[in-house]
Formats: structure tokens, sequence, C-alpha cells
């Protein structure tokens, strides 16, 4: 099963961009959306495919963190 993961766009270049999840920076294509540095996204298989609210993006983190302990 794959899921979409909330990460902070740092960079953004074009098309592309490198988001931060929980310290790793990750290569994202960002084509689907108006993504701009400081902005939360919905990230799945490599595409960012919604911009999240700051409260929601790390409201889910927290929920993803409870789960992996």
């Amino acid at each position: 099963m794959c899921i979409a993961m909330p990460g902070k766009i740092v960079a953004v270049e074009g098309n592309k961009a490198k988001v931060d999840f929980k310290g790793t920076l990750v290569d994202v294509h960002v084509g689907l959306i108006d993504a701009k540095v400081g902005d939360y996204a919905l990230v799945h298989a490599g595409c960012a495919i919604e911009v999240m609210e700051k409260e929601k993006a790390l409201e889910l983190m927290e929920i993803f963190e409870g789960l992996e302990e």
C-alpha cells in the first residue's frame, strides 16, 4: 500500500522542488500544484498532489510519527 506524506518545500526550480521530510531532502515533481518555498505539500510517488495548510500538515506528520512508534 502507498500513502501520501506531507513535507515542507524548501526550494523550487521549475517543475521540481526540494521537499523536507523530517530532515531528509527529496526531489519532488511539483507541476500539478502552485508550489512556493515555505508551503507544505502532500507528496505521493514523487509528485506533489496538494498544497496543505501548515496546521493540517503538522497534524498529519504527528499521526505518522505515532504510527512509527
